[in-house]
């Protein structure tokens, strides 16, 4: 099981994704916990990291859990993703080991990984993604 926490950012119906440099996978920014991290901790941390903003801890929202095979890991390996939304200040931009970022849609399915196009399902069922 590899735990992930995630953030859920969706504007004008489309969902913010992220792709690391030298892949082909868009996934949601965020990232693994560190020794003593609650998810809201590990959800600051991984977006400045990530896309060079700053998430208000404040207005963290539990968006889901979510749960599907870990793209590109053997059978079996599965991915937890723990998603939450939550304000930001800033300028959105890739840092770190991010070369991009895109806003998708549902018809981006197959531009992104398993547990994403959960994500995506969900969104697009409730009426939150075009």
């Amino acid at each position: 099981m590899i735990d992930k926490v995630a953030w859920l950012h969706v504007v004008d119906g489309r969902l913010l994704a992220a792709r690391s440099a030298g892949k082909d996978t868009w996934y949601l920014p965020g990232g693994k916990r560190e020794e003593g991290e609650t998810d809201v901790d590990t959800l600051v941390r991984e977006i400045g990291e990530e896309l060079s903003v700053r998430l208000d801890p404040e207005t963290a929202r539990p968006a889901g859990v979510w749960e599907a095979q870990a793209h590109g890991r053997a059978d079996g390996v599965v991915v937890r993703m723990t998603c939450y939304t939550a304000d930001y200040a800033g300028e959105l931009a890739p840092s770190s080991e991010i070369a991009a970022i895109s806003w998708l849609t549902h018809a981006d399915r197959d531009r992104v990984s398993a547990t994403v196009r959960l994500i995506l399902d969900d969104l697009h069922t409730r009426g939150d993604l075009t």
